[in-house]
């Protein structure tokens, strides 16, 4: 796949937004982390949500975990997602855009916020979490009931668009599904005017995955992430010029901070002067 040059009204900027943190160990966040003979040690995982703002549209790549979620899986809220959209110029009552990359709790957590949205999702992911499997223990801990019944009562209303590999919402935008985390997982292929940049989500959480082919502790299939993780490299030699990825905490220092009340907690790739 390579990549054509964008035209302004094409491009978009994108602003990452860190709103959570935790503190672990490397063989908590990595699959089978002792068969790599690498010593454990302390590990930040940062919690992120993307805003893809372009010249005629406006998407919210995620809504992040609630306050109430994050008190009880003991996750530190380091800015609340639905303040830091406002801030970012976004009411969310409004008919807003939401890509959800996948139905995990720190994915869609915000989503009864956002109760007028329109919904972009991958079928094979909203089937899977609302099918009797998603019910297991092992798959469980990773969602909120209340969290996805926000989901089926988008699809209810109306208000969701389900999605395929390919799928443009928008041009300059590509929904890919990366799967291997979870069974539609996606990710979202954005120009910019500092090229193509992927919004990995949790199809990569760290870069260590990528430079290492470590897979993380949770997915649904050991043979997708292996071929997801290729996929993403397959990208990168191809034209993608920018990887972001959904948990490394060294992601906000490798992008152009982000000038506005967020602080510390957000970077931008990408630059509205090019519309």
């Amino acid at each position: 796949m390579r990549y054509k040059q964008a035209v302004p009204e094409d491009l978009y900027e994108v602003t990452i937004v860190r709103y959570g943190t935790r503190e672990t160990l490397r063989s908590d966040v990595f699959l089978n982390y002792q068969f790599y003979g690498l010593s454990d040690g302390p590990m930040t995982v940062d919690y992120f949500f993307w805003v893809v703002r372009g010249p005629n549209r406006t998407f919210i790549v995620d809504t992040g975990f609630n306050s109430e979620t994050g008190r009880k899986r003991e996750r530190t809220m380091c800015v609340d997602p639905v303040t830091a959209m406002r801030s970012l110029g976004i009411d969310p009552e409004a008919e807003n855009d939401v890509i959800v990359t996948h139905a995990h709790y720190d994915h869609i957590g915000n989503l009864g916020s956002l109760p007028n949205s329109t919904v972009f999702m991958s079928r094979r992911e909203y089937d899977f979490w609302t099918s009797d499997v998603s019910d297991k223990t092992l798959l469980r801990q990773f969602t909120e009931t209340a969290e996805v019944d926000h989901l089926v009562a988008a699809a209810r209303t109306g208000r969701m668009i389900f999605v395929e590999n390919g799928y443009s919402p928008a041009p300059g935008i590509t929904l890919l599904e990366i799967s291997g985390h979870t069974p539609g997982q996606l990710a979202v292929l954005v120009e910019t005017s500092e090229g193509p940049t992927l919004l990995a989500s949790d199809a990569v959480h760290f870069y260590e995955e990528v430079e290492r082919d470590m897979p993380f502790v949770s997915l649904t299939s050991l043979l997708d992430t292996y071929s997801g993780l290729q996929t993403v490299r397959d990208l990168q030699a191809s034209g993608v010029r920018h990887l972001v990825t959904g948990h490394d905490a060294s992601t906000l220092q490798r992008f152009r901070p982000q000038r506005g009340n967020l602080g510390e907690h957000a970077a931008v790739i990408g630059s509205k002067e090019e519309w």
